[in-house]
């Protein structure tokens, strides 16, 4: 299957820069896969189309602050380090840009030296290596969040004036690289209200990393390979989930983290169940979904694993004629943007 099935154009301007003045004020695209039909609705609405007893799946991950701006030991160089993932005593995968610069053995300093990182091997991943860590302050998390920076997408180019809005506000267990953004639109109010009408809520996580975001390169769609992710899925949330599927009531994965969450717990074990562990799961058109009934989730960029998996969810020829129609509409697209209810 051809990569250049998945493009289609998109006018710069409608990459959103920023957050919806307030988080559930963004658009909402219906797309029901039975009808083939396309439907404009604002956020909010989405409880209409969900029932007592349905099951929305939220990824509680959290951001860490990753994104460090360091110095090359010896020479002054900046340096930009992004930590991706814990491989144990102080080692890290990370992205290091610029990575012609930094061989193994080079010192990157941050804080004046509250930090150091270690270069060590090389990674698949491109302007990947592994780091050791090192530094006098027990609590990594508490250093990088007075040193690091939020991991912005590179599309973004506008800075963020709160962070916070690069969380979702259900978020929970720090250890991504990257929001779960299907997530960013809803508020502490909305959920209750979806509480309020009968629908459960059912926590996951999966740390979000180069899996979801490394850009496709090879020609065909088979030949792509996935980085792995870390998950869990909890016993209540399992049994919430397996429940809603014994009585009949739908599943609806907020964002395709969750969906490749559930639909690796449900390949590995036959149904879903208490799980931990590490997935590389790759879902494009032709792949038989096991556990997700609906799908709510944003508009994502060509080409992308992510447009992809949603192409598989529907059809493609379904989710390219309701993104020409999202362009004609002038919704705005990729992290900060409108949302999709997949039925």
């Amino acid at each position: 299957m051809d990569v250049s099935l998945f493009d289609f154009e998109l006018p710069e301007e409608l990459i959103a820069q920023e957050p919806a003045a307030e988080r559930s004020g963004s658009r909402l695209m219906v797309v029901d896969r039975d009808r083939g039909t396309v439907s404009h609705r604002r956020f909010p609405d989405l409880l209409e189309y969900m029932n007592p007893g349905d099951v929305l799946v939220l990824n509680d991950t959290r951001v860490r602050p990753a994104r460090l701006i360091g110095t090359k030991e010896g020479t002054g160089a900046r340096v930009e380090l992004l930590l991706l993932n814990p491989l144990g005593e102080d080692r890290w995968e990370a992205l290091v840009k610029p990575a012609k610069r930094v061989k193994e053995g080079t010192v990157i300093r941050f804080g004046d030296g509250l930090l150091s990182a270690v270069a060590k091997e090389k990674t698949e991943a491109a302007g990947g290596r592994v780091f050791q860590l090192r530094y006098g302050s027990s609590d990594l998390d508490k250093l990088l969040e007075d040193l690091g920076e939020m991991p912005l997408p590179p599309y973004i180019r506008k800075q963020l004036d709160e962070p916070e809005r690069y969380q979702t506000v259900y978020s929970r267990v720090v250890g991504s690289a990257a929001a779960p953004t299907a997530g960013l639109h809803f508020t502490p109010q909305l959920l209750d209200r979806a509480k309020q009408k009968g629908i459960r809520l059912a926590p996951i996580t999966l740390h979000v990393g180069l899996g979801t975001f490394r850009p496709v390169t090879a020609e065909n769609v088979e030949d792509h390979r996935m980085h792995a992710e870390y998950y869990e899925v909890s016993e209540t949330s399992a049994g919430v989930i397996r429940s809603a599927g014994q009585e009949g009531k739908r599943v609806v994965a907020v964002g395709t983290t969750s969906v490749r969450t559930l639909e690796s717990v449900a390949r590995e074990h036959g149904e879903i169940r208490a799980a931990r562990g590490w997935t590389d799961i790759f879902i494009y058109p032709g792949y038989r979904f096991r556990v997700v009934d609906a799908l709510l989730t944003n508009f994502h960029l060509p080409r992308s694993t992510l447009l992809m998996l949603v192409s598989a969810f529907a059809s493609r020829e379904l989710i390219l004629q309701a993104y020409r129609t999202a362009v004609r509409k002038r919704y705005r697209f990729f992290s900060f943007g409108d949302a999709m209810l997949i039925l």
